[in-house]
C-alpha cells in the first residue's frame, strides 16, 4: 500500500473580512535563501488586545443577520422573537463600547497556527497573555477565573488570566489565530459521549440525537450555533474540533470523505439535525421553532474500537473573532459596529406583561404570582437580591452550622447572577443571568428555612426544584440569557454590595430594577415550563 499523507483539517479557502491594525512590529528577514517572517512580541500583544476587545462588544454581521431572520420568519413563535429583538438591542448597545454583550465575558482562548518561516524569538503564551490582560484591565470586562491554591481554597486571579493557549505548527509564512471569549453557560454545555460503531447507521443517530439534544437545554443562552462531530483520532481531539465547529472555523472544510480520513461537513445530516432542533420546540429560551441558528456536523475517523461523540454550541453571544499575522501586517477580523441596522423599524407585536412589584411583602408577591400560569411574561419593579454559587455555599455553611438565614434571602427574590465591571458614571455593567441548574442542590434546604422562594436565572431545572416549590409554594423565573449590556442600561438603576464583598463579583448584591423581563417557568403548583416540552 502507498503512503498517504493530507492535512487532517483541508479548509479550503478563508473568505474572512480583515481588517489591518498595523503595519508594525514585522519584517521579512534572509536566512540563506529562505526568507523568515521575524515578528516582534508586542504585536502578539497587540493583536490578543485588539481581538479580545472587539469580540466582547461586537459581533458577526452574518450572526446578527440570523437574529433578524427570526423575526422576519412567519413561523416564529412569539417567544422566538421576543428574545431575537432582546438580542438585537442588546447588540447596538453594546457596540457602543462601554457595556460588553455579556457579563461573563468568558475565559479567553488562543488557537493559533505558527507558520515553520515565523520566528518571534520570545514565549508567544506570555505575549498574548499580556495582550489579554491589557483588554481585561482596561474594559469594562469580568475577573472569572478561578485558581487553586490548595486542592480545596481557592481565589479570583483579579485578571482573567490564565487564559488557555494552544499553538500548532504549519507550512508557510503566516500566523494564523482564532480567539475566542467563550462564557462558563455555554462551555458547561460541551458533552462526550463514548459510542461504538452501533450508532453509525440512520435509525441509530436519529435517536441518539432526538435524545441528546435535550442535554444542552437552555441555559447556555440559545438561539445555538450546534456542532456535533462523530469520529476523532482521541476524545480530546473529538472535543476540540466541537469547539473550533461551533466557532465557524470549519465552515469551508471539504464536504466528503476520502482514503487520507480527512474532517469533512456532512451538509445531509446538518439539515436533518436543524429539523430535529426545530421541532423539539424548544425554540430561542421560551419555546418555539429558534432552538439553533445552524448546525455544524463534522466527521472525523476514529479508532476501531472507538466513536467518540460531541456536542457542543457557541451561544448567542457568538464571540469568536480571527486575525493573523502576514508580511503585509497584522489584521484582525472585522466584527459589525452597526448593529441596529438589523433592527426593524418597529417592535414585534406581543401581549402586554404582568407588572410585578417586588417591595411588597414576600408573601403578597407569591400570591400575586400564583394568580398566572407558567409561561406568563412579567415586567418586575423593585429589589432582587443578587446572588451565585460561592454566596449559596456560604449561606449553606450558615444553615449548617446553625444560624439563621439572612433576612435578605427570605424578603427579596434572589437574582442568580454576577456583574462586569461598572462604567463610569452608570449604576450598573453588564448583569445577564447565569445558569440557575448550579443553585439547584441549595433549592428545596432554603426554601426549607425561607429563603429562595422566588428565583431569577436562565435555563431549566431539575425535577427537585419543581417538588420544592410545589411544597414550599415558591417560583422560578426565566430571564432571556444573553442581553445582559441592555439590561444594564435600561432596567438596573441602583446595585450595592450587602454582604460577602471579599469575593468580588461573587458577593451578595441588592439591586433595584425597573421594567426587568421574566417569564414564570416553574409555579407553587409543580408546573414546569421545560417539562412540557
Amino acid at each position: 500500500m502507498d503512503f498517504i499523507y493530507h492535512d487532517p483539517y483541508p479548509i479550503l479557502k478563508d473568505d474572512t473580512q480583515y481588517k489591518k491594525i498595523t503595519s508594525d512590529y514585522v519584517r521579512i528577514e534572509l536566512l540563506g535563501d529562505r526568507e523568515i517572517l521575524t515578528v516582534d512580541p508586542k504585536g502578539l500583544e497587540l493583536l490578543a488586545e485588539e481581538a479580545l476587545n472587539d469580540v466582547s462588544f461586537m459581533l458577526r454581521s452574518a450572526h446578527l443577520q440570523k437574529l433578524k431572520n427570526i423575526i422576519d420568519d412567519p413561523e416564529a413563535t412569539d417567544n422566538d422573537r421576543f428574545v431575537a429583538y432582546n438580542l438585537l438591542q442588546n447588540a447596538a448597545v453594546a457596540a457602543e463600547g462601554q457595556l460588553p454583550s455579556c457579563q461573563d465575558t468568558g475565559t479567553a482562548i488562543v488557537m493559533a497556527k505558527k507558520g515553520e518561516n515565523v520566528y518571534t524569538g520570545a514565549d508567544d503564551g506570555e505575549w498574548l497573555s499580556r495582550g489579554i490582560f491589557n483588554t481585561y484591565q482596561k474594559r469594562n470586562l469580568r475577573y472569572s477565573q478561578i485558581v487553586p491554591i490548595s486542592m480545596f481554597e481557592e481565589k479570583n486571579s483579579g485578571s482573567n488570566l490564565p487564559a488557555q493557549i494552544d499553538i500548532y505548527a504549519k507550512k508557510g509564512s503566516t500566523y494564523e489565530f482564532l480567539f475566542l471569549a467563550k462564557g462558563g453557560g455555554s462551555a458547561n454545555k460541551t458533552f462526550l459521549y463514548q459510542k461504538t460503531k452501533s450508532l453509525l447507521n440512520d435509525k441509530s443517530m436519529d435517536e441518539f440525537i432526538r435524545d441528546k439534544i435535550k442535554d444542552l437545554g437552555t441555559s447556555a443562552c440559545p438561539p445555538y450555533h450546534l456542532a456535533l462531530v462523530i469520529g476523532g483520532t482521541s476524545a480530546e481531539a473529538n472535543l476540540a474540533a466541537v469547539k473550533k465547529a461551533s466557532a465557524g472555523y470549519f465552515d469551508n472544510l471539504p464536504t466528503s470523505g476520502n482514503m487520507s480520513g480527512q474532517a469533512f461537513r456532512d451538509l445531509e445530516w446538518e439539515q436533518r439535525v436543524l429539523k430535529i432542533c426545530q421541532e423539539s420546540a424548544i425554540g430561542a429560551q421560551f419555546g418555539g421553532k429558534y432552538f439553533a441558528h445552524d448546525v455544524r456536523v463534522i466527521r472525523l475517523p476514529r479508532h476501531a474500537a472507538s466513536c467518540p461523540v460531541g456536542l457542543g454550541v457557541s451561544c448567542s453571544a457568538d464571540r469568536n473573532i480571527k486575525g493573523k499575522i502576514t508580511k503585509d501586517g497584522i489584521f484582525v477580523e472585522q466584527l459589525e459596529t452597526n448593529p441596529k441596522q438589523y433592527l426593524p423599524s418597529t417592535p414585534p407585536h406581543l401581549e402586554a406583561p404582568v407588572e410585578v412589584d417586588l417591595n411588597r411583602p414576600m408573601k403578597e408577591i407569591l400570591a400575586e404570582l400564583s394568580k398566572y400560569p407558567i409561561k406568563t411574561r412579567l415586567k418586575l419593579n423593585g429589589t432582587l437580591i443578587v446572588a451565585r454559587d460561592i454566596a449559596h455555599a456560604k449561606i449553606k455553611e450558615l444553615l449548617d452550622a446553625g444560624k439563621p438565614m439572612p433576612e435578605y434571602f427570605k424578603n427579596h427574590p434572589v437574582y442568580y447572577a454576577g456583574p462586569a465591571k461598572t462604567p463610569e458614571g452608570m449604576p450598573s455593567g453588564s448583569f445577564g443571568p447565569t445558569t440557575a441548574g448550579r443553585m439547584d442542590v441549595y433549592v428545596e434546604e432554603f426554601q426549607k428555612h425561607g429563603g429562595s422562594m422566588i428565583m431569577l436565572a436562565k435555563g431549566n431545572r431539575t425535577k427537585e426544584v419543581m417538588e420544592a416549590c410545589k411544597t414550599y409554594g415558591g417560583f422560578y423565573l426565566g430571564s432571556v440569557g444573553g442581553p445582559a449590556a441592555i439590561l444594564a442600561q435600561d432596567n438596573i438603576l441602583k446595585v450595592e454590595v450587602v454582604d460577602f464583598e471579599e469575593l468580588g463579583m461573587e458577593a451578595v448584591r441588592k439591586i433595584t430594577v425597573k421594567d426587568f423581563p421574566a417569564f414564570i417557568i416553574t409555579d407553587d403548583k409543580g408546573n414546569d415550563f421545560f417539562a412540557n416540552l
